[in-house]
């Protein structure tokens, strides 16, 4: 049987998201995966756009309740931090018993990468507030329940497909 894999992430909104889509979904084919894009649904119009945005809502839900497998791009999507929606989709996805992966282009601590904002005396952030630093790369609400790889969807395809390998 092959495992489906939800693909979590930002290129959503990207001026070519479905072609991006197809493209990650053949990767996906090529490591012995059935790829699932959060756009492979049929949302049809709604009367207004709180409607809408339920719908989409309760669309990725259904994709990602059919899924065995997460992956998330957690790379910084407006900011330092990853998409929030698709943040969410990784806590529903770990609250289903779903396999959890993600990928970062940098995977250097969160402590490394805020560093430059750092003041040095207190070890405070430049927002006033204590850095998380347990050596991981992300917050441990991710970093601790996902497999997180440095790289790209490819490579935690790579490491999906050696860890699930039946």
């Amino acid at each position: 049987m092959q495992l489906k894999v939800y693909m979590a992430g930002f290129e959503v909104f990207q001026p070519d998201a479905v072609e991006i889509g197809l493209r990650m979904k053949q990767l996906c084919k090529e490591y012995g995966f059935e790829g699932i894009f959060p756009l492979d649904k049929d949302i049809k119009p709604q009367p207004d756009l709180l409607e809408t945005a339920k719908a989409i809502f309760e669309g990725n839900v259904r994709l990602i309740e059919k899924a065995d497998v997460i992956i998330a791009n957690l790379n910084p999507f407006r900011g330092k931090e990853p998409d929030s929606g698709t943040v969410f989709e990784c806590g529903l996805g770990y609250g289903l018993g779903k396999k959890l992966y993600g990928f970062l282009a940098d995977d250097r601590t969160m402590a490394e990468k805020l560093l430059p904002e750092t003041e040095a005396a207190t070890g405070l952030y430049a927002d006033g507030m204590r850095i998380e630093n347990f050596g991981l790369p992300m917050n441990v609400m991710l970093s601790v329940p996902m497999t997180i790889v440095g790289g790209t969807l490819e490579d935690a395809l790579k490491r999906a497909r050696e860890d699930l390998r039946p």
